[in-house]
């Protein structure tokens, strides 16, 4: 969507399509549904609505099969509130926003986990020879002279 008119109209679209589903719609499918995000195609004759729910995956399919049923109602509504010379068709889509949140989360937890043993690695290492391997010049001299002076 490119078009400032694009995004106006899927905007307007999904603030009417949430309102209607949280307030005017008693279907008990619909209780959790969250509308997500509207796209609408260049000549705003098709819209397509995402959602999610948050629950299990049969609510989800319920919520899928109740907006199926009151998708006329919604879209004539659309309509009426937008006073588009033509009505865009609706569609919708179950938002795969979860999913991939749930991947990230899984992610970063390996990713912690990862970084705990690491530490924990870490706390128990030791130097692999002495301590300070790197000794200066002066140091071996100033060495050597103490232990010639104790001989």
């Amino acid at each position: 969507m490119a078009n400032p008119r694009e995004r106006r109209v899927a905007e307007r679209i999904r603030e009417v399509v949430a309102s209607l589903v949280t307030s005017r719609l008693k279907d008990p499918g619909l209780d959790m549904v969250t509308i997500t995000d509207v796209r609408v195609t260049g000549d705003l004759q098709h819209a397509t609505i995402f959602y999610t729910v948050y629950g299990t995956p049969s609510q989800l399919r319920n919520a899928g099969r109740a907006l199926e049923r009151a998708k006329g109602l919604i879209r004539s509504h659309v309509g009426k509130v937008l006073g588009l010379r033509l009505t865009p068709s609706v569609e919708f889509v179950a938002d795969a926003l979860p999913e991939s949140a749930k991947t990230f989360e899984d992610a970063l937890t390996a990713a912690r986990f990862r970084d705990e043993q690491i530490a924990k690695r870490a706390q128990e290492a030791r130097f692999a020879g002495e301590p300070t391997p790197y000794k200066s010049a002066n140091a071996e001299d100033s060495s050597a002279e103490t232990d010639n002076a104790a001989e």
